[in-house]
């Protein structure tokens, strides 16, 4: 991760000052079971942020309506649900340009979690024109983002970092200018990312500098990439199993800029990355739509910081109508064969 981006996520953890009590329009309407699974209701306008600091842990928050600000979600096991609920930005605060933050206890001087925050989940919101992510998952275990959908952030649509258990499911993210899924700085991830739709970003899925997860029947179209496993710097990353897949049409144009080269066309990158598992996707129809760097339906590459990718295994997949379908630079040792593919570079991989 680089600075800025580190500096991102720090915006919306470091700041942690009290926030005002329950707003009168906020109704608590009843203890569930017992004093620690209370139920409230947010309405139209009313402070979600309230209803958060008011809770207890195990509590369920319901949500409606619009709603314009930024949520800091700091105890354990709290559940938003949002029913027809919009979140739009508001004055920045504790969790910074960010939409939802999940955030631990977290040592920036070494960027360590001291203690995580366990089993938050956020349901049904669109979360959509935040300067930076819709949600931001910072030093969080199990934390579970289902059925959302994130619009138009700045820089990440669903963001987790120093994450453990993260399960994102269901989402739709769309106009992010970096990832709409995003799993990062997480050497024991053992993420699940399944059944989402993501599209027009500049990546669908990015998982960088992180181990251990299953990437599982999402849609990834029109981004410049489809979907990134980004080793060898700051870390290493692998150990993630790709199935059932359509990552297709990823034909969007992306300019270089000061952080990377140009990119379009390309649909799943090994870069660096080690020892994953990609099965029973069909990855099609993905050619550059402009300047690239390179373009492929399969690149396996070595990393920037010159660590090849090896002990991946890409078999079983359908791979057509890339430019080409796989792409190797012949470095680390893979398996790529068979698939069912068109074109190959070097030839024989198909």
């Amino acid at each position: 991760m680089s600075d800025n981006e580190r500096g991102h996520c720090m915006r919306g953890a470091r700041r942690l000052i009290a926030i005002p009590v329950l707003a009168a329009a906020l109704l608590l309407v009843g203890w569930v079971g017992s004093a620690q699974a209370a139920t409230w209701f947010v309405g139209p306008g009313d402070s979600i942020q309230a209803a958060v600091d008011g809770a207890s842990p195990g509590d369920t928050i319901f949500v409606f309506g619009a709603h314009s600000e930024n949520v800091l979600i700091q105890t354990d096991g709290l559940k938003l649900k949002g029913l027809g609920a919009t979140l739009t930005p508001g004055a920045e605060n504790e969790c910074g340009a960010n939409g939802f933050c999940v955030v631990g206890d977290i040592n920036f001087e070494d960027f360590v979690v001291n203690s995580y925050i366990q089993d938050v989940s956020i349901s049904g919101f669109e979360i959509s024109g935040f300067e930076d992510s819709g949600i931001l998952a910072f030093g969080a275990q199990n934390a579970s983002f289902s059925l959302n959908r994130t619009v138009d952030n700045e820089e990440y649509g669903i963001f987790a970092v120093l994450s453990t258990g993260t399960r994102v499911l269901g989402n739709i993210t769309t106009g992010s200018a970096e990832a709409g899924i995003y799993i990062g700085d997480s050497p024991n991830a053992n993420a699940l990312v399944a059944n989402n739709v993501t599209s027009g970003n500049l990546f669908g899925i990015f998982l960088r500098d992180s181990m251990h997860g299953t990437i599982l029947n999402n849609v990834s179209q029109h981004n410049c990439v489809g979907a990134l496993v980004l080793g060898d710097a700051p870390g290493p990353a692998g150990f993630y199993r790709f199935l059932g897949n359509r990552i297709r049409s990823n034909t969007r144009a992306c300019p270089a800029s000061e952080e990377g080269d140009a990119l379009s066309g390309l649909g799943l990158v090994i870069s660096g990355g080690v020892n994953n598992i990609v099965h029973g996707n069909q990855i099609t129809d993905n050619v550059a739509g402009g300047p690239t760097a390179a373009s492929a339906g399969v690149a396996v590459i070595t990393g920037d910081g010159g660590t090849p990718s090896t002990g991946n295994v890409v078999t079983g997949n359908v791979i057509t109508g890339n430019d080409p379908d796989i792409l190797w630079d012949g470095a680390g040792s893979n398996t790529l064969t068979p698939n069912t593919c068109g074109t190959s570079v070097p030839p024989g991989f198909c």
